[in-house]
């Protein structure tokens, strides 16, 4: 008989509540710090109070990690549930802690937890919880999915524009010439993530140009890969997601394209009004072939 498998997240992912309570998905709550004191992104606070908050904000919040012992919580509970084991399917361990207090919590819960680093968050996490749970409906052990899902973490790519570096320098991550200069300017900044790191991959004027530039780095990929889906990503601009989406439905008639919200965890850096592109690429993979499971941790 094979394990009962719980699946656990956290909001980088930020998944629709529908396909939450369709997939039985265990969702770890990420935290932003405002000075009277931490809110729990989707449970103390709607996004769109989340934004409120960040507009009136006289001090630039922070974000961290869930606390150790509501993880060690999740895991007793899930243990005492009649789970076997998890599979946490985490952001990126460079931009938070959660992945690794993975490994802390399921050894004072006694219980065995797959941990995988997505490297990254948003869109490719979605696919990979659902990689994961379709091949446990095939019948393949914990080990060999989590292998699966690395791949697929491999494969994966997602690229933004910051609606201007202000947010950018109200967090730390730029300089305020840096960011008065960009303002002035108009210029525009492409990050992207290089393995689980996020890096400043382009500097134009004008945000047409910066869409071009993500656009760009879609075709290379799609020379090599076969890319089914495009998500096209945002901090609170649905309008411009949506009018984006609309020139590439155009532009590649064969791609499905869908507009989703970033975590935000992200609007705390990169402000609201950023938009991105997220893709998988598809690549072959070897003959599925049922594994015995390796313990990641416990």
């Amino acid at each position: 008989m094979g394990k009962k498998i719980a699946w656990v997240t956290d909001t980088a992912a930020l998944l629709d509540e529908k396909f939450i309570q369709d997939n039985q998905i265990h969702v770890l709550p990420l935290n932003i710090v405002f000075e009277e004191g931490a809110l729990r992104e989707t449970v103390d606070m709607t996004h769109d109070q989340f934004y409120e908050k960040l507009r009136n904000a006289k001090k630039n919040p922070k974000t961290s990690q869930p606390a150790i012992g509501e993880v060690v919580d999740l895991y007793k509970s899930l243990k005492e549930q009649g789970y076997t084991c998890a599979i946490a399917i985490h952001t990126s361990q460079h931009l938070s802690g959660t992945y690794q207090s993975t490994f802390t919590a399921a050894g004072q819960a006694e219980f065995e937890v797959y941990p995988v680093d997505s490297k990254i968050g948003s869109f490719p996490m979605m696919k990979m919880i659902k990689l994961g749970q379709q091949l446990e409906r095939e019948g393949f052990e914990p080990g060999y999915i989590v292998e699966r899902i690395n791949e697929m973490a491999d494969n994966s790519e997602l690229s933004f524009i910051p609606a201007n570096l202000s947010q950018l320098h109200k967090s730390g991550r730029v300089s305020g010439t840096q960011a008065f200069l960009s303002n002035l300017l108009n210029i525009k900044v492409v990050i992207s993530f290089e393995d689980g790191k996020p890096v400043m991959k382009e500097k134009v004027r004008a945000t047409t140009r910066a869409k071009t530039y993500v656009q760009n780095v879609l075709n290379t990929d799609l020379e090599k890969s076969i890319i089914p889906e495009v998500a096209i990503i945002h901090c609170n601009d649905e309008e411009g997601a949506t009018a984006w989406k609309k020139a590439l439905e155009n532009e590649y008639p064969y791609i499905n394209f869908s507009v989703l919200p970033l975590s935000a965890c992200v609007a705390v850096h990169a402000g609201e009004g950023t938009l991105g592109l997220s893709w998988v690429r598809l690549t072959e993979f070897a003959p599925l072939k049922k594994k015995k499971a390796e313990l990641v941790t416990i």
